[in-house]
């Protein structure tokens, strides 16, 4: 989702067949039939498999794996096979927490990617910490999960070095979200609604606080729950409040039903929302046309982008059963994140996995610098992602379409 025009292979180690110790398994044989010299490195992820998220957890286990089978064709780390290890969390932080636990378990687990949701993130970041094993998530957005829950104040800091992230801040997409509202679509009656997640709370706070500061007027807050489906009261009072808008802090599930239902309670206004809710199943749950809804997501469109041709060609070419959705982009990068700070650990301990490899790994991803999928990768002292893009895309004949992107400045 970014403008770079280079993709992602780099140059392979050039160095003979390594032998590779510590925290990987031995495969038997090499291709010449004799004792082989690679060890297998696992790259852990971590999504919603199956239930209600399960379309973009599978684009993100798939890019994963995509990027884990590039490294591998063009021996990106000589000496190492990368394989993928996928584990289902259901969007549920206790389910995180567990899958984060067999993932520390498991020494051939090198690096993790995921997970998608904010508060599963939560779950999951002392059990890493404590093992040194880093994890870059693709998507996600609450700012807290990198500089901890007094960043508002201006106090930052970062509660655990081994968390890392390929998509940017709610600091940025919430601002950029406002500033859209009331600029662009001229709005300055809001009615701001969350479902009282980390991510759609704090979302719909920053979006809130941004558009107050404009010079618009936040007239309504509400909240749902997750997994409900009428929303019929929030709708009626919408529509008694006279907004000209709504913004949503949440996932596209409730999203499209909140979207029809305001409307059916006689609110023509549009909703709009967080890459939460950017995804074809937000339309799908919609049961009466939600064209001129909108929402924001982190990047710039993948299919628009030069650095993400071959991506997307050759994610084609693996003919997965779910398309890389929202997030494959990110994931794939997040991948090749880890897949790039091995083959440094690799380089500096002469051509070797060293005993402390995670914490080495870790180490190595905050000096990591490539150009990617989204554009250039890298992170800074908060493990925050350094590329600040994001689009906003509009339903439009039943189907979003990107209506503006940028680069945001503060």
């Amino acid at each position: 989702m970014r403008h770079r025009s280079l993709l992602i292979i780099t140059t392979a180690i050039t160095a003979g067949a390594l032998t590779l110790s510590a925290c990987g398994s031995r495969d038997d044989k090499d291709d010449s039939g004799g004792k082989d010299s690679k060890t297998t490195v696992v790259i852990g992820v971590d999504a919603p498999l199956t239930g209600s998220l399960s379309a973009l957890g599978q684009g993100i286990k798939n890019s994963v794996d995509l990027a884990a089978k590039v490294a591998n064709k063009n021996n990106e780390v000589d000496g190492v096979t990368f394989k993928v290890k996928s584990f289902d969390d259901q969007a549920v932080p206790s389910s995180g927490k567990a899958n984060a636990t067999s993932m520390v378990d498991d020494e051939d687990i090198l690096g993790a990617v995921g997970p998608l949701n904010s508060g599963v993130a939560q779950s999951m970041q002392g059990v890493f910490d404590r093992a040194d094993l880093a994890q870059v998530s693709p998507a996600n957005t609450n700012p807290a999960l990198s500089q901890g829950d007094d960043w508002a104040s201006g106090k930052k800091s970062r509660p655990f070095k081994t968390y890392f992230r390929t998509a940017t801040t709610d600091i940025i997409q919430g601002r950029f979200a406002a500033q859209y509202y009331y600029k662009d679509a001229k709005k300055r009656k809001v009615f701001v609604i969350d479902d009282k997640q980390a991510y759609g709370n704090g979302l719909a706070t920053i979006f809130a606080e941004e558009f107050k500061r404009l010079g618009g007027k936040v007239v309504g807050r509400d909240h749902l729950t997750v997994k409900e489906t009428d929303f019929s009261g929030i709708s009626s009072k919408v529509k008694s409040t006279g907004a000209d808008s709504v913004y949503f802090g949440g996932q596209y599930p409730e999203g499209g039903l909140l979207s029809d239902q305001v409307k059916q309670a006689g609110a023509q206004v549009p909703i709009m929302g967080g890459d939460g809710i950017y995804d074809p199943a937000f339309i799908k749950a919609s049961g009466t046309s939600n064209d001129g809804d909108l929402a924001t997501s982190v990047g710039y469109p993948v299919e628009q982008l030069d650095s993400a041709k071959t991506f997307v060609k050759n994610y084609g070419d693996q003919h997965y059963k779910d398309p890389y959705a929202a997030y494959g982009g990110y994931s794939y990068d997040a991948g090749w994140a880890i897949i790039q700070a091995v083959k440094a650990v690799v380089e500096d301990n002469d051509g070797k996995l060293p005993d402390d490899a995670r914490a080495k790994i870790t180490e190595a991803l905050g000096k990591v610098s490539f150009d990617g999928v989204t554009g250039k990768v890298s992170f800074d002292q908060y493990g925050d992602t350094t590329n600040k893009q994001l689009t906003v895309y509009k339903v439009t004949k039943g189907a979003w379409k990107s209506v503006k992107s940028e680069t945001f400045k503060d």
